[in-house]
């Protein structure tokens, strides 16, 4: 089936509707870390692009006052029992280990110290971390999602979101993934039922209106 009809197919039977911003809103900048961001390394893909529009999202979120949260993948057994069966999925596993530089943000995302990093051992950011209580404590409704890969930790944290009542917007230009028909086929599913797949330009428009405010300035 053709990608236009396979549109109007899935519209035609109600998928794809509009969630829209809602009031208070954070930036989700998941796995972009040395061993993602790396394509010389086993989980690592091209991903400059997608850097340079998180940047500018992270630039004008400080100047928000909005909430950002970035992930890393980390484990720190040695025979890597904290990967559980996703070990012996994927031998890439093997270069997340706590400690070194690959589970580090990239540095190119200027991470400032007060931005934290929630660590976690699968695909979603709510599995198994606080990041919903501090979600919650924030009075946060609305999720920009951005980072990768959008196959994986990307998809995985906007159904998670969801599931958790949160309205999840998934910026196009600023997720990635290591095989583009990953990618594409993850948006086309992410928005049909999961997301809204909006652009960076929409998220910035959201921002600068009172409602994208997650403090309430």
């Amino acid at each position: 089936m053709a990608e236009d009809s396979m549109e109007a197919f899935f519209a035609a039977r109600g998928f794809g509707r509009t969630i829209g911003f809602g009031e208070k809103s954070a930036l989700l900048v998941i796995d972009m870390v040395r061993a993602f961001t790396n394509p010389e390394l086993p989980l690592g893909a091209p991903l400059d692009r997608q850097i340079e529009v998180i940047r500018e999202l992270l630039a004008v979120a400080r100047e928000r006052e909005i909430p950002i949260f970035y992930t890393s993948v980390a484990y720190e057994d040695r025979d890597l029992a904290d990967a559980g069966i996703w070990a012996l999925k994927q031998a890439g596993i093997m270069t997340l280990r706590a400690g070194t530089s690959e589970v580090e943000v990239d540095e190119r995302l200027g991470r400032r110290p007060e931005e934290p990093v929630i660590f976690k051992k699968y695909a979603s950011a709510f599995f198994g971390t606080d990041l919903l209580t501090r979600l919650n404590t924030r009075r946060v409704d609305t999720l920009i999602v951005t980072g990768c890969t959008t196959s994986g930790c990307v998809r995985a944290t906007a159904v998670d979101g969801l599931q958790n009542g949160f309205r999840v917007m998934v910026v196009r230009e600023a997720v990635g993934d290591r095989a583009a028909p990953a990618h594409e086929q993850s948006l086309f599913d992410l928005q049909a039922k999961y997301a809204d797949v909006v652009s960076a330009q929409a998220v910035v428009a959201y921002w600068k209106k009172a409602g994208g405010l997650a403090s309430g300035h």
